[in-house]
Order: structure tokens, then C-alpha cells, then sequence
């Protein structure tokens, strides 16, 4: 099959690339990137574990073709923050106990960055009802729930770094 050429920032990074036209966004982030953060659950669009940012707003990156992402910015989990900071979300996350065995957090953590660029007070509904897109099979969604509320009050508390994380996804402290 033909190859096409594609330039992807992701991560603050760009990237050019040459793929087959109809390779899906979540294999070429984990397979020509190595950004394995961002998992493949259902292959269906169902589970929302693929989640990333592109040009800020949430996708679930199993439905996304690399060629329609082409000349944009792609976030994964890997870009949100770094061990010495964290982003507001993964803060709330390790903080608030958000996750179980973890396969759907970058996807959960993702979804909420979108969710907080639009909505930056919500309520636990609004939270809930952000969430609908992502499964978690391990938990009840509590500490998730709290984990955003978290990340609301950090951004609330710190506008600066509100409005960076806003834009991208990514904080000053991203990669």
C-alpha cells in the first residue's frame, strides 16, 4: 500500500511521519511514538481508553485517522505533566486515589482535562455525566469523581497554570 507523509505535533513535539493512509491515531501514538499511555481497549469506540487531546478538545484516538490529525496537536497522558509536576489531573488522581489498575486512567485523566477546559467548576453530575464516554470496570467512579473535583480547585487556585493547561493540556512542567 502507498504511503503518505504526515507531520503531527504531539506532545509539544513534531513529528513527520510515513504511513498508510488509513492507520488509525492510537496505533501510530503507540507504534511509531512509543507513547503507550494511551491504551487500546474495545477497538469499538465503546471504552474510552484511547482518549487524547487534538487541538485541545477530547477524542477518542481509536477513531481518529493519523492522516486527519495531520498539521494539529495531539495531547497524550505522557504530555500532561512530569514526576517533579504534575498536572493539576494527574495531582488530583494520585491526591484523591482515582485509580484501580489503572488500564483506563490516561483516558479517564484526558477526558477530564477536555472536560475541565469546558466546564472549569463542575458539579459532581457534570462530572459524572463528562465521564459517560470512558468505562472503568474496577471502581465506582468516587475517587475519580474526587480526583476532578480536585483538579478544578488546583486550577481555580492557580490560574496561570489554569489557563496553560487550557490551551494544551499541557502545564509549563509538560514534555
Amino acid at each position: 500500500m502507498e504511503k503518505t507523509s504526515v507531520t503531527i505535533t504531539v506532545n509539544n513535539d513534531t513529528y513527520t511521519r510515513d504511513i498508510e493512509p488509513r492507520q488509525l491515531l492510537v496505533h501510530f501514538l503507540r507504534d511509531s511514538l512509543g507513547l503507550t499511555g494511551t491504551h487500546i481497549g474495545c477497538d469499538t469506540s465503546q471504552c474510552g481508553a484511547c482518549t487524547v487531546l487534538l487541538d485541545g478538545d477530547s477524542v477518542k484516538s481509536c477513531t481518529v485517522l493519523t492522516v486527519q490529525a495531520a498539521d494539529q496537536e495531539v495531547t497524550t497522558v505522557e504530555g500532561l505533566g512530569t514526576i517533579e509536576e504534575l498536572h493539576p489531573v494527574q495531582q488530583g488522581f494520585w491526591e484523591q486515589h482515582g485509580l484501580q489498575c489503572g488500564f483506563c486512567t490516561p483516558g479517564v485523566m484526558i477526558t477530564a482535562v477536555g472536560l475541565l477546559k469546558q466546564n472549569p467548576r463542575p458539579t459532581e453530575t457534570e462530572i459524572r455525566e463528562g465521564l459517560e464516554g470512558v468505562i472503568c470496570r474496577c471502581t465506582g467512579y468516587q475517587n475519580i469523581v474526587h480526583a476532578i473535583q480536585a483538579a478544578a480547585l488546583q486550577f481555580e487556585a492557580n490560574p496561570a497554570q489554569s489557563q496553560a493547561a487550557a490551551t494544551t493540556g499541557v502545564t509549563e512542567g509538560g514534555e
